[in-house]
């Protein structure tokens, strides 16, 4: 094993942070050092050959933390990865090594290193400092560089075992079900003992494992398909049944429900833009765009480990998405979280108490520090914008709740994921396929992680043994699901001749469920060899192997005839893929062992599948805790409150953390107006790169309210949703499709009930009378934790929770509606109050912030109502009415209202109508929704409204100010008096606290005092006439410059910059590393070449440098780049993760010696922002012309820091006039400052360009904001084309 120290693992402020959070429970500890260590497994390697790796994994302008000698003299505490696992570092490193030619390494891992003082090693302060430095989920540790070794030791196979069931019958089995911890039921342990009785054998452990996960509830949804007797009642529907009624009401234009991973309902015909299968030339192909939906949960593994928890779940939920049909597309995300109370240190809030928890689970506030973070990573490194989504945190003792129910909340979270994606006409169905096709395993190998998910995620927390809770979570790797994808669009992109015959997901269960379920789903049975499937633990038994459920992996079936061209896309996207099986006529399940020469597996699949997962189900209804609100604050306490409530309040350290611009097709994110105010009520995409259609995306939940009455709960969730994607042009309230997620305590007395009453609410009732179906959802029937606290035990239940997703195509996305308030005196602001005036405040955030419940919660009492808003706001809309929109939610009108000020950074004059109580008035959250209209129009929406049977809603409340001053008024008597400024800084508290608790707290603080500072907001000048057409003419006589689209594993971005340099005249050709290294493709055939942004190698050994070396480590890339830089006709862009990329191979380019490297980021996250640069004076072909444009912009990068050689290099560039690009503040100058420069670079330097101007790299994404649409906010009168797009005809011209 070879040991090389590497560079700081932690930034001061970093170090420092954890030093304090030590110093809390160990008073003397202290933190000396820390940093990576590289572990290299291999061949013992040659001087030279050692050399040359030292130099592969050092980071450019970086330094070692300290010698290999040191870390044999001090204190050390190592963390390294769990035995039997391998990092997602360690993958792509080893594959970044292959490539550079060290074909002798086995595998390199990176591990961390701490020296601490103050603490003896071996104690047990000692031990206990070393669970807080690790997690326990992925992570161990040693103190010795000897106990390293064992990091790469192969332990022999082990083997399956067999459960004496013959011999001991029963409770064999009842055994094994709490030993493996399956999560049988009675019934199913009943059913094992009969059937293996009947084949006249012993099961072995790894069948049993796989029968509990197929047949789990997780994987069964027995709950939803059960009969149920309520109060002694029998019901005529399942759960599951009232859910199909919706689809049964309103089936018009949805095209497959409840039975494949999402549902798809009719699109757009809209031009798709992919590379075709020969010429690897891009090029749009009109066809009709189906739109499918998915939302899934992954509670359970981010109650244990948040962060690789919430990132996991974003990943199956992709992957969900992406195994629809025969192969789709995913394309923008949502996630969504629930939570106890997050008690933030040094923010102490009134309704927040210590109810304590378990050890085993981690606090609200560290799921919500690291869980958004996981998912966030998940989504930027595949590639998928997250652009929707929601956070609530609730716990809260009932009073007069019966024992078990008092004390309610979230220790188990709601960790939500979703999404929607597009899909051909032709690949939307899974047609069986024949016998004799081969079945493979796509992605990644299988490790010893994630054992028995699927039964885990079943039980209540606390059911099982914690050791089970820490087997059941996985690891994510998302650079290899994006490879898999690759693969997977590959080959829906060849149309009829897609060669993929059926596909499925690998999740719950890993391959012991998939493998089954696609044989199954496809009409035959398989043989399966065992020692066929990859595998990174050559010591798992065959239960582990089989079971264990290793993410980033798909099982397909293809047709022999089609495997040879399945193989080869494989092999150039670089994904791992191995046949494992063969589909066979008979309906058996075979999985053979060459090492045991054995059968592990073998059993008729009607064992497996045959026992029906029906159960019965009887609860009774509770009567409702109903107490009165005693509390009367008055309306300025009361406001500020529930302005600090995380439910309310700003979700901006959420959001700026995801890359909500890549793929170029986000037309609305959760970013509102020139001051990017996190207030929208929808997210919005592009159907298409040329299409003004799209498809829009919306969510609603108010799961307090079902502690009152489950029933209104879900109305008010559907309600919600639907008000929220009002927002978006939806042409008819049948487009709206809805996902229904439920979560619940299904097995506490009363809670299965309220779940029944909540879906037969809106199964059987309101969205029939909508006609709305929900051809999708999912369940989670264990939201319960118990553990043992104070000599007794507590315990935590969440309220039935019910939340909905909704999705639609849509219109013209530039019509889609925001929040943000205009000041112009004509304008003045609406109220359509769907409650009526009965302002109830039951379950509100106001009775929520004073410890309360209330009585009678809002609810939608009539679904006429909700239809007659959809058709005024159409009419309206379609008049072009409407300046601004919100829905009323949480925290009812005022904090509407509000929310619509600081979109519009002005201020508020408002008076309530007389004889309405004013608390009740402004805190309800009945449904409604606020609008900002010319006042000449009041008497036609009034007679409108009449028309529509809700004129009585219409109340018109004030208008907006231009001053920043907010004064409410009831009568004479002035409610709030205040400043814009002084109530946003409230709403973002939250936000600011976690945000200095996570990111560097400096950078939380200058963005926190930007709240109240004078800022223009963002604008345009451009300095060039935009109107000018200067490659018309070249574009007209058909010449097509041919320009290279580079990609490497791991890029994401390549779509939309293939779009930018189509729209701009180029052909745009897919090149990938894998056809330069094989000889397909070659520079010399490209006029330009642009590398594209993502995370190339998941950005190990630094971000663009793993792909930088496999281009310097390799002879025959680097002459071929050499000669291209060299070529004077050339062009070459590098964006983003192609920017660092060619940061790093400044030796091959002339003229480039004084350019930065590009590292951290100054807040140390990622960083997704709308920011604002200036084009300088430079000799760059891409923006001659351009000098003194100050533009807005697309930026999301994690290390984004130029960082020069020494200050006499930035000099020397900035004195050549070689910086291209800059930040500046809204004002206009340099910017200095977080957020307006966004990473920390010096003088704002984010692009930069060699002295010939041929080639330019910059961090921030020119292509994703090419057109009007693609931005956040845009002045009105900008063009179709942005001013962006002559970035690239620039290049077009350069060719001539």
């Amino acid at each position: 094993m070879l040991v090389i120290p590497g560079a700081s693992a932690l930034s001061p402020f970093r170090q420092q942070a954890l030093e304090q959070r030590l110093r809390a429970q160990w008073p003397d500890i202290a933190v000396l050092r820390s940093g990576f260590v590289h572990l290299v497994d291999g061949e013992p390697l040659p001087e030279a050959q050692s050399s040359r790796l030292h130099g592969l994994l050092a980071q450019a302008a970086t330094d070692d933390f300290c010698s290999l000698e040191s870390l044999d003299n001090g204190r050390w505490l190592f963390v390294l990865p769990r035995p039997g696992t391998i990092s997602p570092w360690s993958s792509k490193a080893t594959d970044i090594a292959h490539g550079c030619g060290f074909a002798g390494v086995r595998r390199i891992e990176r591990i961390c290193a701490y020296e601490l003082e103050g603490v003896e090693p071996g104690s047990a302060a000692w031990q206990a400092v070393a669970l807080t430095l690790h997690d326990r989920m992925v992570e161990s540790t040693t103190d010795s560089l000897g106990g390293l070794q064992g990091l790469f030791s192969q332990l022999a196979p082990a083997e399956s075992l067999f459960v004496d069931v013959l011999g001991e019958g029963r409770e064999a089995l009842e055994k094994a079900n709490q030993t493996l911890g399956l999560a049988l039921a009675e019934d199913e342990v009943d059913y094992l003992c009969e059937s293996f009785g009947g084949l006249g054998r012993n099961p072995r452990d790894v069948e049993l494992m796989m029968f509990a996960q197929a047949n789990s509830e997780h994987c069964r949804h027995k709950i939803f398909n059960a009969s149920w007797t309520i109060d002694g009642d029998e019901q005529a529907k399942s759960l599951f049944a009232m859910i199909r009624n919706t689809h049964a009401h309103a089936p018009d234009g949805v095209l497959s429900a409840y039975s494949d991973n999402a549902a798809v309902v009719a699109g757009h015909e809209a031009s798709r833009f992919t590379p075709a299968g020969d010429t690897r030339e891009y090029s749009a192909q009109s066809q009709p765009v189906h739109l499918l939906m998915k939302v899934e949960t992954h509670n359970h593994p981010t109650a244990i480990a948040p962060f690789p928890g919430a990132g996991t779940g974003v990943g199956g939920e992709i992957r969900d998405e992406g195994a629809v049909g025969r192969g789709s597309k995913p394309k923008a995300g949502l996630t969504g979280f629930s939570v106890s109370n997050l008690r933030i240190p040094n923010l102490p809030e009134p309704w927040e108490k210590d109810n304590g928890k378990p050890s085993r689970i981690a606090s609200a506030l560290d799921i919500m520090l690291e869980a958004p973070i996981g998912g966030a990573a998940f989504n930027n490194e595949f590639g998928r914008p997250n652009i929707c989504g929601y956070f609530r945190s609730y716990e809260q003792r009932i009073a007069g709740a019966p024992d078990g129910l008092s004390l309610r909340g979230y220790h188990k979270p709601i960790m939500i994921a979703g999404g929607f994606g597009n899909i051909a006409p032709e690949h939307v169905e899974k047609p069986e396929f024949a016998p004799g096709a081969a079945l493979l395993v796509l992605g990644g190998p299988a490790m010893l992680i994630g054992l028995g998910g699927g039964a885990a995620s079943s039980m209540a927390s606390a059911d099982g043994q914690e050791s089970l809770d820490f087997a059941s979570v996985q690891r994510q790797n998302p650079e290899m699901e994006r490879r898999c994808q690759e693969v997977i669009d590959r080959c829906w992109q060849l149309a009829d001749k897609n060669p993929i015959a059926f596909i499925h997901d690998v999740g719950a269960g890993g391959l012991s469920n998939a493998l089954p379920e696609l044989v199954k789903d496809g009409g035959c049975g398989g043989l399966f060899s065992l020692r066929d499937v990859p595998c990174d633990d050559p010591g798992m038994s065959p239960l582990e192997i089989w079971c264990n459920e290793s993410q980033e992996r798909y099982v397909l079936a293809v047709a022999t005839d089609d495997l040879p061209q399945f193989m080869a896309i494989c092999e150039r996207e670089r994904c791992p893929v191995a046949v494992v099986g063969e589909a066979i006529a008979d309906k058996q399940l075979t999985v053979s062992d060459v090492h045991f020469d054995d059968k592990p597996v073998d059993m008729p699949m009607s064992v497996l599948f045959g026992k029906p997962p029906k159960m019965h189900r009887e609860d009774h209804r509770r009567a409702a805790p109903a107490i009165p609100l005693s509390s009367a604050p008055s309306v300025d306490e009361a406001l500020h409150r529930v302005l600090g409530l995380p439910a309310v309040a700003s979700k901006r350290f959420l959001i700026t953390i995801g890359d909500r611009t890549v793929t170029g097709l986000v037309a609305r994110d959760q970013m509102v107006g020139p001051w990017q105010v996190p207030v929208a009520d929808c997210a919005v995409c592009l159907v298409s790169y040329d299409s003004d259609q799209g498809e829009a995306m919306a969510m609603g939940e108010r799961t307090p309210t079902a502690l009152l009455s489950s029933a209104a709960s879900a109305r008010m969730a559907v309600t919600e949703a639907i008000t929220n994607i009002c927002a978006a042009p939806v042409a008819r309230m049948s487009d709206i499709r809805l996902s229904a997620n439920w979560m619940c305590a299904a097995d506490t007395p009363g809670e299965g009930a309220a779940l029944f009453d909540a879906v037969h609410a809106i199964g059987e009732e309101l969205c029939p009378a909508l006609g709305i179906a929900i051809p999708v959802g999912k369940d989670s029937m264990s939201m319960q934790t118990r553990w043992a606290q104070n000599g007794s035990t507590e315990t935590v239940t969440a309220p039935m929770s019910l939340v909905v997703s909704a999705f639609a195509p849509v219109g013209d996305t530039a019509k889609t509606l925001t929040p943000m308030l205009k000041t112009e005196p004509e304008l003045v602001l609406m109220l359509v109050d769907l409650g009526r005036s009965k302002d109830r405040l039951g379950a509100s955030a106001l009775a929520q912030v004073y410890g309360e419940l209330g009585t009678e919660p809002a609810d939608l009492d009539s679904p006429a109502d909700l239809l007659a808003l959809f058709d005024l706001l159409f009419w309206g809309k379609e008049r072009g009415d409407v300046i601004a929109y919100h829905d009323r939610s949480d925290g009812g009108l005022i904090v509407s209202l509000v929310e619509m000020a600081f979109a519009g950074r002005c201020g508020l004059e408002l008076e309530l109508p007389e004889g309405r109580d004013a608390l009740s008035m402004l805190f309800n959250e009945e449904p409604g929704v606020l609008l900002q209209l010319p006042k000449s129009q009041l008497a036609d929406w009034s007679a409108q409204a009449e028309r529509l049977g809700i004129g009585q809603c219409l109340q018109v409340l004030g208008h907006a100010r231009a001053d920043e001053q907010v004064r409410v008024w009831s009568g004479s008597e002035l409610l709030i008096d205040t400043m814009r400024g002084a109530l946003e800084e409230r709403w973002s508290q939250c936000s600011h606290a976690l945000q200095r608790l996570r990111d560097n707290p400096d950078c939380a603080d200058e963005e926190f005092a930007r709240i109240s500072a004078v800022d223009p907001g963002l604008s345009t000048h451009v300095g060039f006439d935009i109107h000018e057409d200067i490659v018309g003419s070249m574009i007209n006589i058909g010449a097509r410059p041919r320009v290279a689209v580079l990609r490497e594993q791991g890029v994401n971005g390549q779509v939309e910059m293939a779009a930018a340099f189509d729209r701009a005249g180029f052909t745009a050709v897919d090149v990938t590393m894998s056809d330069l290294v094989a000889g397909d493709a070659h520079l010399a055939e490209f006029h330009g070449l642009v590398a594209c942004g993502g995370f190339s190698f998941g950005d190990v050994l630094g971000a663009g440098e793993g792909w930088a070396k496999s281009i310097l480590f390799n002879s025959h890339l680097r002459d071929s780049f050499s000669e291209f830089f060299a070529q004077p006709e050339s062009f070459t862009l590098g964006v983003c993760n192609g920017c660092q990329m060619l940061s790093v191979l400044r030796e091959l380019i002339p003229g480039s010696e004084h350019w930065p490297w590009f590292r951290r980021n100054r807040s140390e996250q990622f960083e997704a922002r709308l920011s604002m640069v200036e084009v300088a004076d430079s000799p760059s072909v891409f923006l001659s012309g351009m000098a003194g444009s100050r533009l807005p912009i697309a930026v999301a990068h994690g290390e984004g820091r130029a960082v020069f050689a020494d200050p006499a290099a930035q000099e020397r560039c900035e004195a050549a006039q070689l910086v291209g690009l800059r930040y500046i503040e809204n004002s206009g100058e340099i910017a200095h400052r977080y957020p307006a420069n966004p990473n920390g670079s010096p003088n704002g330097i984010t692009g930069v360009c060699s002295e010939n101007g041929r080639v330019t790299i910059m961090m921030p994404h020119p292509e994703r904001v090419i057109r009007r649409r693609q931005f956040s906010w845009a002045p009105d009168d900008m063009a179709n084309d942005s001013p962006w797009l002559r970035l690239f005809q620039n290049a077009r011209k350069h060719i001539g």
